[in-house]
């Protein structure tokens, strides 16, 4: 858990890997960066992100768009749904984690609150949380 002003998203997401070792991720989010996905790039460079699907906001599409040849360079699927949740899923074959924070994936310098979970039954329902998004979306062919 963390609350705290110096914490970032994806150095969360990099211990837990660390920990669990590499892993299929499912992220939602409002807005995304630049800096967020690079270091995504250099998770899964590191073998350490197997896949990865990424869900965002439709009201954040004009910074999306710009961002939309990167994200799909380093992502398996991208999902534009209505979105506001900011979660983490990461699976593999012995640990099923997620991430559930206040926090976009964007530097913004203000306090912020995140928790790691390792209850597998909160880990299927918010997995059954994206895949109502996944069916409700639009994926980059669709716009």
């Amino acid at each position: 858990m963390y609350f705290d002003s110096r914490t970032n998203l994806a150095e969360v997401i990099n211990q837990v890997l660390q920990q669990i070792g590499p892993s299929q991720l499912t992220i939602s989010t409002f807005s995304t960066s630049e800096s967020f996905l690079r270091r995504l790039h250099r998770l899964k460079k590191d073998s350490l992100v197997q896949t990865c699907s990424l869900f965002l906001d439709m009201k954040a599409t004009k910074k999306t768009m710009e961002l939309m040849p990167m994200m799909r360079s380093l992502c398996d699927e991208v999902v534009l749904c209505q979105n506001h949740s900011k979660v983490v899923l990461m699976s593999n074959d012995t640990h099923r984690v997620a991430i559930v924070t206040s926090q976009n994936q964007t530097v913004g310098g203000r306090t912020e609150c995140g928790v790691v979970i390792s209850d597998f039954n909160i880990y299927n329902q918010l997995n059954d949380g994206f895949n109502h998004l996944r069916s409700a979306g639009l994926k980059p062919g669709d716009f």
